[in-house]
């Protein structure tokens, strides 16, 4: 298997966020990808940097005011009388049909939802590349690769069309779906991350040739808050291709691995030609989120249970901060999907 990855997506090196109104240390650190792609080589991974897709990957995606936004804001920002260093929202809209501002200000408020996603000099650039190790990846699959791991940072799966939050500024998982329709006619989303992938839910709410299905802490105590309830279904044509998973806090291996069961069950009802695998490995016992209580173990069986579907399949980095544990649970996730 491969590990895609670019040098260029660690140019993001954000300062801080806030955390119920405390100014900490931002977790989604270069560090992270380092120790991430160190285990992914002793795996025996084989490197390979991405590819420039050019941006229409990205505008499959993301409305092209919000790729506008991103390209320019931070260069906008910079100009405001004692404006902080990083882009960070102080206003939001109450609804996203509500005026569209020309004010910097305004429209950052409107394009990220919460503060965590810092906006510096480089974050377009590095999130661009993390799209573009997403977008490689799936093309790689596409040719004929059984499957292939994209270690994209900054992650995605919080990010909407128009819309970043959560660390996440565009939606990597949603780019390499929209890839692999190009050549497969149905493509299953599987999230494993331990907070909600409400972007990647929001982009195809509406869509019935991409089907979501998020395993995750409930939402009605943890992040992100507002979105990840079993009722949300789908809309439209996508009536039924959205499938939540709410878990209680602090699960363990066993409970998780019934409720993975149910999950991929729901996925080879829906009988998609390829599927993505957003990989959060935040749901682990020693992760700084605490959602859940995955062992390093328990990745190896997730890792199995996956790869049982037997389907083309993109890997896609989404969560996991640090610990000692991380490098060792993507080693266990990878170990556990090769050896299906």
């Amino acid at each position: 298997m491969k590990v895609i990855f670019s040098d260029k997506q660690q140019d993001h090196d954000p300062e801080s966020y806030l955390s119920s109104g405390a100014k900490l240390a931002n977790p989604e650190v270069p560090e992270r990808a380092d120790r991430l792609l160190a285990a992914a080589l002793e795996c025996g991974l084989q490197l390979e940097s991405p590819a420039d897709y050019g941006d229409d990957v990205i505008a499959a995606i993301h409305t092209s005011r919000y790729i506008t936004f991103l390209q320019n804001i931070y260069t906008r920002w910079s100009r405001i009388d004692g404006a902080s260093k990083e882009v960070i929202p102080n206003v939001h809209p109450i609804d996203r049909n509500d005026g569209y501002p020309k004010s910097a200000v305004g429209q950052v408020g409107f394009h990220v939802y919460d503060a965590s996603c810092p906006i510096a000099a480089e974050t377009w650039h590095s999130a661009r590349w993390s799209a573009m190790t997403a977008a490689h990846a799936a093309q790689q699959v596409m040719s004929g690769e059984n499957a292939c791991y994209a270690l994209s940072r900054p992650p995605g799966h919080h990010a909407s069309q128009d819309i970043a939050g959560g660390f996440c500024y565009l939606n990597n998982s949603a780019i390499a779906a929209q890839q692999l329709l190009a050549k497969y006619s149905r493509v299953a989303i599987i999230d494993v991350d331990v907070h909600h992938g409400n972007g990647t839910q929001r982009i195809f709410y509406e869509r019935d040739d991409v089907l979501t299905v998020s395993l995750h802490a409930d939402p009605i105590r943890f992040y992100p808050f507002f979105w990840g309830y079993a009722n949300e279904t789908g809309t439209g044509a996508g009536d039924g291709c959205n499938i939540n998973f709410p878990l209680a806090r602090g699960i363990g291996d066993d409970n998780y691995l019934k409720v993975l069961d149910d999950a991929i069950h729901a996925v080879s009802r829906y009988s998609p030609d390829a599927i993505v695998i957003a990989l959060g490995l935040d749901a682990h016992e020693d992760d700084p989120y605490q959602g859940m209580k995955i062992t390093t173990a328990g990745f190896a069986r997730i890792g199995a249970q996956l790869a049982a579907l037997a389907l083309p399949t993109v890997i896609v980095q989404e969560g996991g901060y640090l610990s000692d544990a991380l490098g060792p649970n993507l080693a266990s996730f990878l170990a556990g999907f090769q050896a299906t």
